[in-house]
């Protein structure tokens, strides 16, 4: 047997798992965004309409779906750095020759990532609770007014964010940690040696020998951020005045609560087209700057 025809063969059961379960769904998706496939089509298909690029052309004039890109994007703006910076503060403190009990805190820093997304987010719902909040109480005590955390257009997104932010740090930890132990030692000492301060070596060392690391954490996090959905869901409902409602929430409402499946398919290839426009500006930024 050829080594060409013998790969193939080996490769085929995982294949067929993608096209079938992956491939097959986008392709019937995207032929769903050129009609106007909604519940009366459920009822009767000979009700369903080719309306070709119909529905992408009514969300670019519907405000709510803007103001939907606007929340999404907010949150990936303000919660990508956020998340990177402290995954990466945490690396460092876990790799740190001075640092004790690092496998207590490394397990208590990774332990929200595998905790139920909804389940967490009712218990921070009731730590943000405006009269009975732990977190209320605590500013109370400092003589702070009680802040509508949830309630307010103003402070419901940036407590998503930081909902967001603490629940999903820990991951992109433990990919740093590991960039962090495969930089070699003998270059921190060169660095030393040539009298370069703890920041320095930061800069010059740490930071040049994580660019990979840090592109793939970025590109992963600002997938998973676009991806927003659970955290304003439960917490929100995509209120207060749908300053928390994202893409990804818009497109549950039309198909699963107005029944426009065929505008919900529309809104999802909009969003797959902005991460992959996102994701391709990334990369052609780090190829510029000698990152691969």
């Amino acid at each position: 047997m050829r080594p060409n025809t013998a790969g193939w063969l080996f490769a085929a059961p995982a294949l067929t798992v993608i096209v079938v379960f992956f491939g097959l769904p986008v392709l019937a998706a995207l032929a769903l965004s050129l009609t106007d496939f909604d519940i009366y089509a459920l009822a009767d298909i000979g009700n369903l309409r080719f309306v070709g690029l119909g529905n992408y052309a009514t969300l670019l004039q519907t405000p709510l779906f803007w103001k939907s890109l606007g929340n999404t994007l907010y949150f990936v703006l303000v919660g990508v750095p956020l998340s990177v910076a402290l995954s990466l503060g945490a690396a460092l403190l876990l790799h740190s020759k001075l640092g004790r009990f690092k496998g207590f805190f490394r397990t208590a820093f990774f332990a929200p990532v595998v905790t139920t997304v909804v389940a967490v987010a009712v218990i921070w719902r009731y730590l943000f609770h405006t009269r009975y909040g732990l977190v209320n109480w605590g500013l109370s005590s400092l003589g702070v007014e009680p802040i509508d955390w949830l309630g307010d257009p103003a402070w419901a997104m940036p407590t998503i964010i930081l909902f967001a932010v603490w629940k999903n740090f820990g991951y992109n930890m433990i990919i740093f940690l590991a960039g962090l132990q495969s930089i070699p030692e003998d270059l921190y000492e060169a660095a030393r040696i040539d009298g370069a301060s703890r920041w320095a070596q930061f800069r010059h060392v740490t930071l040049p020998m994580l660019g990979p690391v840090m592109l793939l954490v970025g590109i992963l996090t600002m997938a998973g951020y676009f991806q927003l959905f659970a955290e304003p869901y439960v917490m929100t409902q995509g209120g207060p005045l749908e300053s928390t409602k994202s893409v990804l929430y818009l497109m549950y409402e039309e198909g699963f609560k107005w029944w426009n499946l065929g505008n919900a398919s529309a809104v999802a290839f909009m969003l797959f087209v902005l991460m992959v426009g996102v994701t391709s500006g990334l990369l052609w930024f780090a190829r510029k700057r000698g990152v691969e």
